[in-house]
């Protein structure tokens, strides 16, 4: 696939909401994520989250990856004091990646993307998410 060719779909610019779970703003460069892909043992690329849902994410990397990927993903969310160490554990999820932000393979630099979760993978970790995402820590998205 050409990398021109990973443009985000014409529904997604309208604006239309078809997400299922509310969307959290994640502090800029303070939510680090790491990428790899299925066929891969260690995760090979890594950058942050933007925004963050039960479903699915917004992030960056300094390496596109084409829409329709599969992908395993470790976010770790911002730490904090109050936590136990066992809430503070990195979530783990299989992904798809659905969009390549497209002025971004124009140019140097990191690239915008965004995935669509398809599981997660340890025990505890969608709950763990859940929990912190409605703590009242984190902004919803617009």
């Amino acid at each position: 696939m050409n990398r021109r060719d990973w443009t985000i779909p014409m529904n997604r610019r309208a604006g239309s909401e078809r997400r299922k779970h509310p969307r959290f703003v994640m502090p800029s460069m303070y939510t680090s994520v790491a990428v790899r892909p299925l066929d891969s043992e260690r995760f090979l690329w890594t950058g942050h989250a933007y925004d963050l849902s039960e479903g699915g994410m917004r992030f960056e990397l300094d390496q596109p990856i084409a829409p329709g990927t599969r992908v395993a993903i470790r976010i770790q969310l911002p730490g904090s004091a109050s936590l136990r160490a066992a809430d503070r554990r990195p979530i783990y999820v299989f992904a798809n990646v659905v969009w390549v932000e497209q002025d971004d393979l124009d140019q140097a630099g990191p690239v915008r993307m965004a995935c669509v979760f398809s599981r997660f993978v340890q025990p505890g970790d969608q709950e763990r998410l859940l929990a912190r995402l409605n703590s009242g820590r984190y902004s919803a998205a617009a």
